[in-house]
């Protein structure tokens, strides 16, 4: 077997409703559908039938933060050049999502924030100057500070 892409990722969520604007209002993903009598949301960015899928649990702890076993975060691709990101930090700082990190991975240029239940999500560009395909390089020094 081998894997073609990673497909989608499932999320429980405190509030379906507020995860669901959350995710459409600052990631820009769509509502596919609804399933699970209203208590579930599929959502797109267009590429597939999801990428996301929220799962509405009501009350319930939420992810650890710090050194842990599980996941750490999720990265959206969200264009291919720096000013694309700059546009973004701008928009956060705007709806004042706070931003708690900035990485440049030489690959990818990231800003780092958090979900409405403490999901970390990281959103990046690609580097399409860079051959990561053909320059491994990078790997010795993966994450440097971002300065936008």
């Amino acid at each position: 077997m081998r894997i073609k892409h990673l497909g989608h990722v499932v999320l429980y969520v405190k509030d379906l409703p507020t995860s669901v604007q959350f995710y459409a209002d600052v990631l820009g993903l769509s509502t596919y559908g609804e399933i699970f009598h209203g208590r579930a949301a599929l959502l797109t960015s267009g590429r597939t039938h999801h990428e996301l899928l929220l799962i509405e649990v009501g009350d319930a702890p939420g992810p650890p933060r710090g050194r842990r076993i599980g996941l750490y975060h999720i990265g959206w691709c969200i264009g291919d050049t720096t000013e694309q990101l700059v546009r973004a930090k701008k928009e956060l700082e705007e709806r004042e999502i706070p931003i708690e990190g900035m990485s440049d991975h030489v690959i990818t240029h990231s800003l780092y924030i958090r979900d409405p239940d403490g999901n970390e999500l990281e959103l990046y560009v690609d580097r399409p100057d860079y051959d990561w395909k053909n320059d491994r390089e990078w790997i010795d020094d993966p994450v440097r500070p971002l300065h936008l």
